[in-house]
């Protein structure tokens, strides 16, 4: 890892364990910076974290829920006391339940609504501070193409991911005067562990490549490379956008 790019800052990236969180992290490890993983299940995020290490780069492990207030509070208490202020805030952690509306108890449907949006809520208002009056802050919201376009039985994910654009929004013009910025990545079709079932499927795996226009699934690295480039200096001016990076999907 000989980018420099990042040195000195701490990113902090919820939802950690796999998936996007775990590209995002090693992207911006790969960058020089220390990193924050944050998630649920500690033996997963500690696998991820020696990746880091072996890789060259340096890591912290925290184990907390995002959607649960206190435990949000006790994180903030925790790796300022461990690590020190956060420069670098990825809103990664999330969650999806396909239905159809009248199926939703709505206990089903505040879960969803809590991990998508309230989690960042919590963890903006917990780490912002940590980024006010140094100049320079990142924030990416990890938005969805379903914060654009939709399908059927996705009105719990779609709503909460159009909700955290608008946050992003809100957000980004709340701190634009502080050098912070915000943004949201809505990634599309990547394969990711939550798709194991079509890419192992070779007939559903054709049908689906069939109606991405670049005719391939996304990498999860291709998502990583896009976070380091937001949180680069050379990112300063780009704030309250959404990127999509989903394969031409939402061009259709």
């Amino acid at each position: 890892m000989n980018n420099t790019g990042l040195k000195g800052r701490n990113a902090l990236v919820t939802g950690a364990s796999k998936g996007l969180g775990r590209a995002m992290a090693m992207a911006l490890a790969q960058k020089g910076a220390h990193l924050v993983l944050v998630a649920r299940d500690r033996t997963k995020l500690e696998s991820v974290a020696s990746e880091v290490v072996e890789a060259g780069g340096t890591a912290d492990v925290f184990v907390a829920d995002m959607t649960q207030e206190e435990q949000v509070q006790a994180l903030e208490s925790q790796v300022s006391g461990r690590v020190g202020k956060i420069q670098i805030l990825i809103n990664n952690a999330g969650t999806n339940l396909r239905k159809d509306i009248t199926d939703f108890t709505l206990e089903e449907w505040r879960g969803v609504q809590d991990t998508n949006v309230t989690s960042v809520f919590l963890a903006c208002r917990a780490f912002v501070p940590h980024m006010k009056g140094s100049g320079y802050g990142r924030i990416i919201n990890m938005t969805s193409i379903m914060a654009h376009i939709s399908l059927p039985q996705r009105t719990a994910y779609s709503s909460t991911k159009a909700a955290l654009l608008g946050l992003t929004k809100a957000l980004a013009l709340e701190l634009a005067t502080q050098g912070i910025t915000v943004n949201g990545i809505s990634p599309g079709p990547v394969a990711t562990e939550m798709n194991l079932p079509i890419l192992q499927n070779p007939e559903l795996n054709a049908q689906f490549i069939a109606k991405i226009p670049v005719g391939r699934w996304g990498r999860v690295e291709e998502i990583g490379a896009l976070a380091a480039f937001l949180c680069s200096d050379d990112a300063g001016f780009i704030t309250g956008t959404d990127i999509l990076i989903d394969g031409g999907w939402c061009a259709m």
